[in-house]
């Protein structure tokens, strides 16, 4: 049950995916309103070396962030996602644009560094290394009381949150799919979410695999979902891993409740994302979206839009934060236990 860490896999083509639209989702949802309740149901470490054994041995980030370091030009949401990665990296007085690649936020970083001080974030996390090198990495950041940090099941504790006070929340789901019954209790969780609390965003990543489970899980989201948009990012197309197994050339966000925006920013970045992470000439992207008709009510029309690998383009102007970024005392990460580094910032 605790064999997958994500230190292997940080950076990679799905945590690009995954934390471009992550920022684009909270940085509308901070722009204005009452305090927004953040609740990442399978958190991880919080932050990742890309020096230590686990990223080096699969070098999975070479393929993904590392491929946006140095890239000219790059739509504004993507930009914000790669300036958003830098933070972590400058040292000193030295110039964002000149820092190495040397670290990875993960989604509670990523959040943290996008909230207000009025909102709050719940961090869930069952890995006993794992649990507490966030809590660790978090000692002393934030505001007073912000951060909740729970060793516990993130599908359960969830519950406890909704509905929140303040009537705002959103919800990342991103447990790692190790164990197959993870597809279910994703669908799950994602239905009695929002029958405690139906206007809910949620984002639920996903690996696109060739397995039951898996095609059947955006079905099942579809089935409970007011409002949805789906996409998907293939750097490659479908290959066999070493072990006779499927290997993950591509995956997938389903968002509930999404922000008007996100569709035209994802219409705009995709195929930016396809043409800078192609491994072969399978790389595609699919991008969809739905809303379920009222009762009595009869359909919202949809703006008319191209189709995109089986999906419709969203037409909505897009929004553009100019809000500052808060400025907030410096992470100083916490390695592995296994991996001791000579790096300041890793000497305890």
């Amino acid at each position: 049950m605790f064999s997958y860490r994500h230190g292997f896999h940080a950076g990679n083509h799905a945590d690009v995916l995954k934390h471009m639209a992550l920022l684009h989702v909270v940085n509308y949802l901070t722009e204005k309103g009452a305090p927004l309740m953040v609740v990442d149901t399978h958190a991880g470490a919080g932050a990742y070396s890309l020096e230590d054994t686990f990223a080096q041995k699969s070098g999975e980030y070479l393929e993904g962030i590392a491929r946006l370091w140095s890239a000219k030009h790059l739509p504004a949401p993507l930009a914000r996602y790669v300036e958003a990665v830098r933070a972590l990296n400058v040292e000193g007085d030295a110039k964002p644009q000149d820092a190495p690649l040397r670290f990875y936020p993960g989604s509670p970083l990523l959040l943290l560094n996008a909230l207000r001080p009025e909102d709050k974030l719940r961090l869930f996390e069952l890995h006993p290394t794992d649990i507490d090198l966030l809590a660790r990495n978090f000692k002393g950041v934030g505001a007073p009381r912000q951060i909740m940090i729970q060793r516990a099941d993130g599908f359960a504790g969830l519950k406890a949150f909704l509905p929140p006070p303040s009537r705002r929340a959103f919800v990342l789901i991103d447990p790692s799919y190790e164990d197959k019954a993870d597809y279910a209790r994703v669908a799950d969780t994602v239905a009695d979410a929002l029958k405690r609390f139906p206007t809910c965003t949620i984002m639920v990543w996903y690996p696109v695999l060739p397995r039951p489970e898996a095609r059947n899980l955006v079905p099942r989201l579809q089935r409970v979902a007011p409002k949805w948009v789906n996409a998907q990012l293939h750097v490659a197309g479908p290959r066999r891993a070493a072990d006779g197994g499927s290997s993950m050339t591509g995956s997938g966000l389903f968002v509930i409740n999404p922000p008007y925006t996100l569709g035209t920013m994802l219409v705009q970045t995709l195929p930016k994302l396809v043409e800078l992470l192609r491994q072969d000439g399978g790389a595609t992207h699919v991008l969809e979206g739905g809303e379920k008709k009222a009762p009595g009510k009869s359909a919202r029309p949809q703006p008319e839009g191209e189709r995109t690998q089986g999906g419709e383009r969203a037409t909505a102007p897009t929004r553009v934060s100019t809000r500052a970024p808060a400025k907030r005392k410096p992470l100083d990460l916490e390695p592995d236990p296994r991996e001791p580094k000579d790096d300041p910032r890793f000497r305890r």
